[in-house]
């Protein structure tokens, strides 16, 4: 089939998970209002359990797809994905949401690398870097428009946050019924280390348990000794596990692939600051400038709005400059963006000159960066192994976001005043410095040897 309808359809999948990341986070005051009686930590679990679950199964569903065929993993997913987004809008209570929102992160971890494997298996040698690309901005462009459609969808419920997936995902999955073709890699290693998955999940979520329920707990409260004493020990587990398992969740080798090992450092960090940025000025806007919904999704759809167009401009400087260079650029202007906002806002809402102005910096950042950071990632990988690369690298990313989000929720606490939120920011700026520090060793200090097997090793397509 054509490469334009393949990308469309195929780039649908980031698309439906950003998009719904970003609505659900301008909903989040809305939500809290159905279900009265639980603390700010206890609704990041809305937050959180999606992105512990969806980082855990990444890379053990990324390899079921290869077992069983992308296309089969990609409509799966998308179908379980789809079903979930209904009983998340009829939930009856916080923990029920959350229930379905694991069940949300299932379909999605399935999903994603399958799409990205058929693309990138269907793609041209010539074209598979600028493909990635395009993919990885349409979770840009989500970003764009989730704030403002979150904030019209909520006027009505917060409820029809989760209903838009539907028929996306409805139209998505007709269309890869009846178009995309499947894709798998003979020699491609489907072993399945469940084992680690479970430990990866158990050690980030006693993480974020802890972190957010400090405040709450208190932070010498044995329930929180506890949780940290369990993180530890599951996360040593996950780490001896993995590098005696036959096929490990990361695989040791790929560490050793600079651009890929750098970029997976860099994903964790800016995710980090970028998820807890985000959030803060939501949770800023909304609880101490007293704005609606809706009214909040047009305050921060600026910065959302510059990501796909300095996405663009970012593959263009990376044709000019090392990716590394361009992905620092966008971590620093995130962090003078997050500065500049500490720096303008007050309690008094002063929006145009207060918090825009810093707001179109870090948009700017996010452009540059992430795109970067995940197109890069892959770019020295084997066709049988970029499905897998991309999903340890969305893995690291979602890791980063409930790092984030958790050190967040720990910092403003249940006091959510203007003070907390200026530590938070401070918080989160030295963490994007570090974040463009890391992004320059994505760049291989010499120019390394080209690992994509001859063209007569991947399957025609034809894109015609």
């Amino acid at each position: 089939m054509r490469t334009g309808p393949l990308l469309a359809i195929l780039s649908g999948a980031p698309f439906v998970a950003s998009l719904d990341l970003f609505v659900v986070n301008v909903a989040f005051g809305d939500i809290a209002k159905s279900y009265p009686g639980h603390s700010l930590g206890e609704f990041s679990w809305i937050l959180n359990s999606y992105a512990i679950v969806y980082a855990a199964l990444l890379i053990p569903l990324g390899r079921w797809a290869d077992r069983i065929g992308h296309k089969r993993a990609f409509i799966a997913g998308l179908a379980l994905f789809t079903l979930a987004s209904a009983a998340c809008a009829f939930s009856p209570s916080l923990w029920a949401l959350v229930a379905f929102r694991i069940v949300q992160a299932v379909g999605a971890a399935a999903l994603t690398p399958a799409s990205l494997g058929l693309l990138i298996s269907a793609l041209p040698a010539a074209k598979r870097q600028s493909g990635v690309r395009i993919w990885a901005a349409a979770g840009a462009a989500a970003a764009a428009f989730g704030p403002v459609v979150g904030g019209i969808l909520v006027e009505a419920s917060w409820r029809w946050v989760f209903l838009i997936n539907v028929p996306v995902g409805i139209v998505l999955l007709y269309f890869a019924v009846r178009l995309v073709p499947d894709t798998t890699h003979k020699d491609s290693d489907a072993g399945i280390d469940f084992v680690g998955a479970a430990l990866l999940t158990v050690g980030i979520g006693s993480l974020a348990l802890a972190l957010v329920q400090g405040p709450d707990w208190g932070w010498t409260d044995n329930r929180v000794l506890i949780a940290f004493a369990v993180a530890v020990a599951t996360l040593l587990s996950f780490w001896w596990s993995n590098s005696r398992h036959r096929t490990p969740l990361i695989a040791p080798d790929l560490l050793k692939i600079r651009s890929f090992a750098w970029s997976n450092v860099t994903a964790i960090l800016f995710s980090a600051a970028f998820a807890a940025g985000l959030l803060s000025n939501i949770l800023w806007l909304q609880e101490v400038w007293g704005y609606s919904a809706l009214r909040t999704g047009f305050a921060v759809s600026p910065g959302p709005l510059l990501v796909p167009l300095f996405a663009i401009a970012g593959g263009s400087l990376s044709r000019k400059y090392s990716a590394g260079r361009v992905a620092a650029l966008g971590s620093l202007l995130w962090a003078v963006g997050t500065v500049l906002v500490l720096v303008s806002v007050d309690s008094t809402p002063n929006y145009a000159t207060g918090l825009l102005p810093g707001w179109i910096i870090a948009g700017i950042g996010v452009g540059l960066a992430l795109p970067t950071i995940l197109s890069q990632a892959t770019a020295d990988l084997a066709p049988a192994r970029s499905a897998t690369g991309s999903a340890i690298v969305s893995m690291s990313r979602q890791i980063g976001t409930v790092l984030g989000v958790s050190v967040l929720i720990a910092v403003l606490g249940s006091s959510v005043d203007p003070d907390t939120f200026r530590q938070a920011w401070w918080v989160i700026f030295p963490v994007a410095l570090v974040s463009a520090l890391a992004s320059l060793g994505m760049t291989p200090a010499t120019t390394p040897t080209p690992v994509v097997p001859a063209e007569s090793a991947i399957p025609e397509r034809n894109l015609s």
